[in-house]
């Protein structure tokens, strides 16, 4: 006889899941990788620079290292004559000391040994003076921001070839699909990784709960996630394999698209087991995978962006409900909540998640959304 997965009678709330979820969890610790390596994830506590940058004054341009108040007043009509031939300089070259402009090369004329300058100048022209880039006691990268190619920009302008990250190592167990889909799979990959996380993927060898078990092995990792198998069909047995592997926190959630999903822990990791239809498995990892990634990483809180609804939101009490949004005329216009088709989820530019014990917002409230295109 099958014995199928059965949901409680009462759902889990989403505020008492996370915190079953995230409780004892720590950030990761911080490893170094090489700048390369280090766009799209998540910086750690970096050294701060113990010099100024530049450590001194240098040339933003090809031309002659003058003092400015040695050439006040002169003029292609009044050249003025130097008592000795300036020193020429290559941009990003370091200035002599008693320098403090650059002049382009035709507003110096020589004529064998002498020299005349035919323009003035302002202290700082053609010159970047020292510290002007950064200043000593500054970081390049702050702590807890996705690292950017502007970043690595800096960082290899301050002469750095590695920079520390907060990178937890996420496994994703694909249990097979019936109809042999892995499009959902393939988005959770995308969306951790995209959160900074370095991520590996494995495919079950079957539905049932053994080959799900052996899927998820004895290999250590900081966050697994399953997909697929959550429901209470006859071949579903992925409950079933987290209560095997180690303690299933809660299963059935009060949650939007979402309620299939589960919680658990396989010795301190944790465990998140995610639907798969496409829709469910979006609802699930931004309500749940989404913030212990954030955890993990350290990441800094993602900013909000308010603005007022253009058209009410609707929402069941009980339930948390994911909604998503599109800007029109600085105000967001909801797309739809609860059930996200698949021409709401590409044209949406951000989503909140109604609280459970709310019945939602009337048109005109500010309401904050987080952006939903940094995870696509």
């Amino acid at each position: 006889m099958i014995q199928t997965q059965r949901l409680t009678a009462a759902l889990t709330p989403l505020d008492v899941a996370l915190r079953l979820l995230c409780s004892d969890l720590k950030p990761v610790d911080a490893i170094e990788v090489p700048l390369e390596e280090a766009i799209g994830r998540v910086a750690a506590e970096t050294s701060p620079l113990k010099a100024a940058l530049p450590a001194f004054n240098t040339a933003t341009t090809d031309g002659w290292a003058l003092r400015a108040s040695d050439i006040v007043g002169a003029s292609s009509y009044s050249p003025l004559q130097l008592v000795k031939s300036p020193h020429w300089v290559e941009t990003g070259e370091r200035l002599p000391d008693n320098c403090d402009c650059v002049l382009d090369a035709d507003l110096v004329e020589q004529t064998g040994p002498l020299c005349q300058v035919v323009a003035e100048a302002v202290p700082g022209q053609g010159v970047r003076r020292a510290g002007d880039d950064l200043a000593p006691g500054r970081s390049i990268v702050e702590a807890g921001r996705i690292v950017g190619s502007l970043d690595v920009l800096a960082a290899r302008v301050a002469g750095l070839a590695h920079v520390a990250v907060r990178s937890p190592q996420v496994r994703i167990i694909d249990v097979q699909a019936a109809d042999s889909s892995t499009a959902s799979s393939q988005f959770i990959f995308d969306f951790a990784k995209a959160a900074g996380a370095r991520v590996t993927m494995s495919k079950t060898n079957g539905r049932d709960a053994a080959s799900i078990v052996a899927a998820v092995g004895v290999e250590t990792c900081d966050l697994l996630l399953t997909v697929g198998g959550t429901g209470g069909g006859r071949t579903d047995a992925t409950i079933h394999a987290i209560k095997e592997c180690g303690t299933l926190l809660a299963y059935g959630l009060a949650l939007q698209p979402g309620r299939m999903a589960a919680v658990g822990k396989i010795g301190a990791t944790p465990v998140v087991a995610l639907p798969g239809l496409p829709d469910q498995a979006l609802g699930a990892c931004l309500a749940l995978v989404q913030p212990v990634l954030d955890m993990l990483t350290a990441r800094l809180p993602r900013q909000e962006m308010v603005r007022p609804l253009a058209r009410k939101i609707s929402s069941a009490i009980g339930v948390a409900e994911i909604v998503l949004l599109k800007m029109s005329d600085q105000a967001w216009m909801p797309l739809a909540a609860g059930q996200l088709s698949l021409d709401a989820i590409i044209n949406a530019d951000a989503w909140l998640a109604v609280a459970g014990n709310s019945e939602g917002h009337a048109a005109g409230t500010p309401v904050g959304a987080l952006s939903l295109r940094e995870v696509s």
